[in-house]
């Protein structure tokens, strides 16, 4: 199956077959996740794969037993980990030196990053950021964040969704499929999985092999005229 089969083909299917998945499906898509495209390659995100009966019992009351996540051979969440660039930080930093990098490139991780997702207490790194990017603005283009804890979320969710879309293009250029499922009590999926309060609960993803009316309709989008636009 190519890419374009894969994307054609991938549906949020709602309810799966008893069928297990081989760890091996699972295991081979969360290595095409971690190589999705994401913020200046601090990879701010991680995977949870749910194998414990407890905790998915949990986490599916916590996607209000909906029939994707009941039936689902597996569950995986992404989350975004806003902080996680510390973590990411010292492998940067060798693997530019290793390969010699630009110096640019060796001070961009070193002393860049930790000053664009450092946000402080109560944001005051963040807002004093933001004050000087607003003035420097009014006189020539300037990057506008991310600058709050808030901001510095959206772009590890950001990451994070693009990597959710490697992972079930993944799943299903092998023959599975998936339902990414946004409701969830992320308050409940945090506690289950003992995230922090930074950290942002993207999407919670079923994955099983599709059972009879694992869908009630056929694929559907609007015109593509109206959501493209050539200027």
């Amino acid at each position: 199956m190519d890419l374009f089969e894969a994307i054609q083909k991938r549906r949020s299917i709602r309810r799966y077959k008893e069928t297990p998945v081989p760890e091996t499906v699972i295991e081979r898509a969360l290595e095409m996740a971690v190589l999705a495209p994401n913020s200046s390659n601090t990879q701010t995100w991680d995977f949870y794969w749910v194998r414990t009966p407890e905790k998915k019992a949990a986490l599916v009351k916590a996607c209000f037993s909906q029939s994707a996540a009941r039936t689902a051979a597996e569950l995986v969440v992404v989350v975004a980990s806003p902080t996680q660039w510390r973590r990411s930080q010292p492998y940067l930093i060798d693997w530019v030196r290793s390969v010699r990098a630009p110096k640019s490139v060796i001070l961009y991780y070193e002393k860049l990053i930790p000053a664009m997702y450092r946000w402080g207490f109560l944001n005051c790194i963040g807002y004093t950021k933001w004050i000087g990017l607003t003035v420097a603005g009014l006189f020539r283009p300037v990057p506008r964040g991310p600058n709050t804890r808030r901001d510095i979320q959206e772009v590890s969710i950001k990451s994070a969704a693009l990597a959710a879309e490697n992972f079930v293009l993944a799943i299903t250029a092998q023959g599975y499929a998936t339902c990414m499922m946004e409701g969830f009590d992320e308050w409940r999926v945090k506690r289950i999985l003992g995230l922090s309060r930074t950290d942002r609960v993207v999407m919670v993803i079923a994955v099983g092999e599709e059972a009879e009316r694992g869908t009630w309709g056929p694929q559907y989008r609007i015109p593509i005229e109206k959501v493209v636009h050539r200027v």
